[in-house]
């Protein structure tokens, strides 16, 4: 044999063992993983034998499966349509499941270890086992207000976000972002009118499926500067120490002047620091972040929960729905001393700083909560076909401590005066404690900005019942102020709850 032939030969050998390998690696490692992919139609069809498990809340499904005369036996839908859609997510033909309904597949679904002895049990019988239920900790009342308040808002905002929890237990008590869309004809079992409905989604401006709740991280203006205000307590200030203030305030190294949003806010050289929450006062914030450092307070916004990258809200302590990372950003010049100016903006909630409505709404419990935050979760009960229960929330857990309880409660007392005396009046209720702060964030030189409120409300006896942040994106005037009265609006729901006095 010449050496051309042997070259060949060599080659195809190397193919025919390449491909021999390939083969190996897929039947020993890639099988299961292609048997129960998404896009194999025999496992489609076949996972459409089983009926999927109830997703509910209050005592009302929200997701549920119908039976069908086609050859997928039960259709999936939502009765709540856009009110839930994220927090659901939905369940389609093609492709991956998206929000609880992909966090929970394996119970839904009925192929959860959880649910091995059901599926014993209905091999003796016969039966075909069905899916496991899930019970939320969402209060269809609260969830309900904030939807339609922040679809009809008062300023025309077409894009936000609303989340409610409870700042004893960290279960949410809503979850909206907006715009949202309905979730049932990406369910459908006609795959060519589901991918036209999610492409059609996909190209809208507004990008409704994304969950603003927890994954739009945006500036969150004054509301951020509660955080200011808890390190400046932890650093030798009371809430009635004066601290410098003013009517302008341009940072050395910087030809950029902080303002107030009025004439009448904080004019003078000093105010307290309970004034300068009350009213809002840049500037005196401004100066107070360049007295604490950049240190100081991105350690602060750390412990109230700022940089964590793996908080999740679905069960206690694994899984559920992702939530994006709040930031502080950088406040330090290329060689590490701190940046005035970057400083300045950034202890206003402005510069690099950005905010998750979670996190906002965090924040809000931990001050109502005696400086103790709780985990926030959404699953409250994992049911067996049969309706026993498998898994419960018994034990709510403490995420962290960002504050002392003495802390806490200047905070609180502050964040009652914004509400009874300062820009917070619109979330009031009569017969409780309500505490808030407002924030208006600029988005761009070009857009409205955005309107924030985070707040909490007390009963008569200091029991904490709701934490609530809502964000109006490119609000603009007025949109702190409504914010802060669709917040108001939650809370009622949440206080006219069973259970919620």
């Amino acid at each position: 044999m010449n050496a051309p032939l042997r070259r060949v030969g060599v080659v195809v050998i190397v193919l025919f063992g390449l491909l021999f390998a390939n083969l190996n690696w897929i039947q020993a490692y890639k099988a299961d993983e292609y048997r129960t992919s998404d896009y194999n139609g025999r496992v489609q069809v076949a996972k459409y034998d089983r009926k999927r498990g109830n997703i509910e809340a209050g005592g009302t499904a929200l997701a549920v499966s119908k039976e069908t005369d086609g050859e997928l036996k039960y259709l999936r839908t939502y009765p709540g349509g856009e009110k839930y859609a994220h927090v659901l997510g939905y369940e389609p033909v093609n492709g991956s499941a998206t929000g609880l309904e992909r966090a929970e597949n394996d119970f839904l679904a009925g192929t959860s270890d959880q649910l091995i002895v059901n599926r014993l049990r209905d091999m003796v019988t016969g039966d075909t086992t069905a899916g496991g239920n899930v019970l939320l900790t969402l209060s269809k009342r609260a969830q309900d207000t904030a939807y339609d308040e922040l679809r009809g808002n008062n300023v025309g905002a077409n894009k936000g976000a609303a989340i409610a929890i409870d700042p004893a237990t960290g279960a949410v008590q809503a979850l909206v972002s907006i715009p949202s869309f309905d979730p049932n004809p990406l369910a459908s079992h006609d795959t060519d009118d589901a991918t036209a409905a999610y492409n059609r989604l996909e190209q809208e401006a507004g990008r409704p499926l994304r969950n603003r709740a927890i994954g739009e991280v945006l500036p969150p203006g004054s509301t951020f500067k509660i955080v200011v205000a808890a390190a400046a307590l932890e650093n030798g200030i009371t809430k009635e120490t004066n601290i410098p203030a003013g009517s302008s305030y341009t940072p050395p190294t910087s030809s950029e002047p902080i303002g107030n949003a009025a004439p009448s806010i904080c004019p003078e050289s000093q105010v307290t620091l309970m004034s300068a929450v009350t009213e809002s006062c840049n500037t005196g914030f401004a100066k107070l972040g360049g007295q604490l450092g950049p240190d100081v307070l991105k350690e602060k916004a750390r412990q109230f929960g700022f940089e964590q990258e793996d908080l999740t809200v679905g069960r206690l302590g694994e899984g559920g729905l992702s939530v994006a990372a709040s930031r502080t950003g950088s406040m330090e010049n290329p060689d590490g001393s701190p940046d005035p100016a970057a400083l300045a903006q950034s202890s206003i909630g402005q510069r690099d700083v950005r905010m998750t409505p979670l996190q906002g709404a965090m924040i809000a419990a931990a001050v109502a909560n005696g400086g103790s935050q709780m985990r926030p979760y959404v699953v409250r009960q994992l049911l067996a076909p049969d309706r026993t229960t498998v898994y419960d929330t018994a034990n709510p857990r403490e995420l962290r401590r960002p504050v002392s309880g003495q802390v806490a409660a200047d905070l609180r007392d502050m964040m009652v005066s914004v509400v009874e005396n300062g820009t917070g009046r619109n979330s009031r209720i009569n017969g409780y404690t309500v505490g808030g702060k407002t924030g208006t964030a600029q988005s761009a030189p070009d857009r409205p900005d955005h309107g924030w409120f985070i707040g909490f409300v007390l009963d008569s006896e200091g029991k904490p019942i709701s934490a609530v942040c809502v964000v109006l994106e490119e609000a603009g005037s007025g949109g702190s102020a409504e914010a802060a009265r669709i917040a108001g609006q939650i809370m009622r729901a949440a206080i006219a709850e069973p259970g919620g006095r």
